[in-house]
């Protein structure tokens, strides 16, 4: 008599088990994910830390034998700044991007870094032949005695390399493309992710040995496979960039040990190269003395980095305005038009808006809304900002410019950009400036405007 075979219906978006003939998962609200998988569950899962056959017991936290392990380098500056000071041993790390936009150049030369000034690191290749990686390798210099390679998915056969070379860092690329053979269910599906994530989580966990994992994407840009992928991980990279353009940005949206920072990557045929002064990159190709463009500096972690915001507005030839963002949300441009309209009396309601944030940087946090403010201001009016003063602030639904966080890591990086005004909000508390770098605290939106000169000049529509 055959053994019947145990199934489940698993979410494809977040990995929960769902209702046999449910259209939609309630844990993450999507529709048409529900999908059968078949499970097996002969042995019983162990915990990290535990070895095989044996189970943790619950220790008194002080009790906890700890021994810390300082991170070491990964050979990149802005590589080692976005992981939080390094590579954690012992570390789980999920790198995400689209196709071809130079994940596994990056592993790549992690590797050879790694290899060349620290121990053997073992790269998986679940979709390339050894030859393919030795030809990246070859271009991008990173031929070293430690770099080790193999064409390998099955994740039996992948621990058990792990046990016998013990390597520094594993690189599996990609985590979409690798299996457990006692798992009847197609790579890539949401059992096979995330019992393989698991299986690595485990290898990470007790060896030591630092994880590194490529993942794909969706068309939404999101990682392809269970939302839970993301949770196992240490550390979320998403590796981001326009094809066409030579610079890339790696950018932590998660991170346990360190904060959310970002890394800038100029790319060419030889490789990815660290950029560490992103400011001057970001403002190299600014156009001096044109409406609509405004400076902001932003905070990435603990970096601060300023940033083109620009702006466009324009008489509508639509009934319904339209409203168009690039690194920005539009619910934000809507709110910011719709506070200049009845604080300050600009009738931009009308009027077709676009904004835009240069560099492909996206930009979450609100001390960007008063340069955004003055960026439409300065388009709808026709009438430039001055070229060496940065905007900070948050604009309330009052009017008001309200306070911000780290104001003065933001004010030092103006300075040393050379600028040589900051339009701030009033609470500000004394700072120290350089010799002729003036603070102008405003209160209100319409202060702001002033102080840029943007009232006297009033487009008559």
């Amino acid at each position: 008599m055959t053994k019947k075979k145990k199934t489940a219906w698993i979410c494809q978006s977040c990995g929960a088990r769902a209702y046999k003939w449910a259209g939609y998962c309630s844990s993450c609200g999507e529709w048409n994910t529900i999908v059968e998988e078949v499970i097996k569950s002969d042995e019983p899962a162990r915990g990290i830390g535990a070895a095989a056959g044996s189970f943790s017991k619950p220790v008194a936290v002080g009790k906890v034998s700890f021994t810390e392990t300082p991170r070491f380098s990964s050979g990149s500056v802005e590589l080692d700044r976005v992981l939080g000071g390094g590579i954690v041993p012992g570390s789980f790390v999920l790198v995400g991007g689209d196709p071809g936009i130079g994940k596994s150049t990056l592993l790549t030369q992690l590797a050879s870094r790694v290899a060349d000034s620290r121990g053997s690191v073992l790269y998986i290749s679940a979709e390339e032949s050894p030859q393919q990686v030795r030809l990246r390798a070859e271009r991008l210099g990173a031929v070293k005695d430690n770099f080790l390679v193999v064409s390998e998915a099955d994740m039996e056969q992948i621990e058990a390399y792990c046990e016998e070379i013990k390597p520094e860092v594993l690189i599996v690329d990609s985590i979409q493309t690798v299996y457990k053979p006692d798992i009847p269910s197609a790579p890539g599906s949401v059992v096979q992710v995330r019992e393989s994530a698991a299986q690595l989580l485990r290898i990470a966990k007790n060896t030591g040995t630092a994880v590194f994992i490529a993942g794909h994407v969706t068309k939404d840009g999101a990682i392809a496979g269970p939302r839970v992928l993301e949770h196992m991980v240490d550390t979320v990279l998403y590796f981001e960039g326009e094809r066409h353009t030579q610079y890339r940005i790696l950018q932590a949206v998660k991170n346990r040990f360190g904060a959310l920072e970002i890394g800038v990557y100029e790319m060419d045929d030889s490789g990815l190269h660290d950029i560490p002064n992103a400011s001057e990159l970001f403002l190299s190709e600014r156009p001096v003395g044109a409406s609509g463009s405004v400076v902001v500096p932003i905070m990435e972690g603990t970096r601060p980095v300023l940033l083109e915001v620009q702006a466009l507005v324009s008489t509508s030839l639509y009934q319904n305005a339209r409203r168009t963002t690039n690194g920005i949300d539009v619910n934000r441009l809507q709110l910011l038009i719709a506070v200049l309209e009845k604080r300050v009396g600009l009738p931009m309601g009308s009027c077709d808006a676009f904004v835009k944030a240069t560099g492909g940087v996206r930009i979450d946090e609100p001390a960007v809304d008063l340069g955004l403010a003055l960026a439409l201001a300065s388009s709808y009016c026709d009438f430039p900002v001055d070229p060496y003063t940065v905007v900070i602030g948050e604009v309330g639904l009052a009017g008001e410019v309200r306070g911000v966080s780290q104001l003065e890591h933001r004010i030092k990086e103006s300075q040393k950009m050379g600028f040589r005004k900051a339009v701030v909000p009033a609470n500000a508390g004394r700072m120290k400036v350089n010799s002729g770098f003036e603070l102008i605290k405003v209160s209100s939106l319409a202060e702001a405007l002033k102080a840029v000169g943007i009232g006297r000049n009033k487009k008559q529509h």
